[in-house]
């Protein structure tokens, strides 16, 4: 909540609209600093006469927000493939960016690792092609980030350390958030640090390269 940028609370007061993945978890953000905009949901499964009307709205003149659940919108949410298509309907001048908290940068910013170079990989597949996203993750030559779910943490990790029990890793989980909290060492520590507490949240993992 704290995190909201000055020039991120003017443009959510000042647009027209703001079309959000989550409205009620956007709700509590605007409630937080009295912002009364109205609000619609937009999320990954919206159809295409949903996003025509956003389309449309902004054919008119109004001034539409996107917000996505957690962090910037367009890192690993629906919020793209909006933008594409309204970067192809109304051209680039119809797009602002209003740059937010990210759990990307935020855990390369902590990481202590050499992070001028690395990949990154957005959630990991839940079942096809993920034992080769896996080995690749652990063969690239730069430093490798993924998002992980609570559900598959412990899971992903000790497959990891199967294919090399040598990596170093940190493991970001719920950054920026109320239970924010650091973890950083050889895989197989990791795995048992996280394991000894509660496994709830969202993850971030960066996999060291030397």
């Amino acid at each position: 909540m704290e995190d909201i940028t000055l020039r991120a609370k003017r443009v959510l007061a000042e647009v027209d609209l703001i079309v959000a993945e989550n409205p009620l978890w956007t709700k509590k953000l605007l409630q937080r600093y009295e912002i009364k905009t109205p609000i619609k949901r937009y999320h990954q499964h919206s159809s295409r006469p949903e996003e025509g009307k956003i389309l449309d709205l902004l054919r008119e003149g109004k001034t539409i927000a996107l917000v996505s659940d957690a962090g910037t919108p367009g890192v690993s949410d629906p919020g793209n493939k909006l933008v594409a298509q309204i970067r192809t309907t109304l051209g680039n001048k119809s797009i602002v960016p209003v740059p937010g908290p990210s759990a990307l940068t935020t855990a390369i910013s902590v990481c202590g690792f050499p992070m001028d170079r690395f990949c990154f990989f957005g959630f990991l597949p839940k079942k096809k092609k993920r034992n080769r996203f896996l080995q690749e993750i652990t063969e690239t030559k730069y430093p490798a980030v993924f998002y992980e779910s609570c559900y598959r943490i412990i899971k992903t990790l000790k497959q990891l350390a199967e294919i090399d029990q040598t990596l170093e890793v940190f493991v970001g989980r719920e950054l920026t958030k109320k239970f924010e909290t650091l973890y950083q060492g050889k895989i197989s520590s990791v795995v048992k640090e996280i394991e000894a507490g509660k496994v709830k949240g969202e993850f971030v993992v960066i996999i060291k390269h030397e």
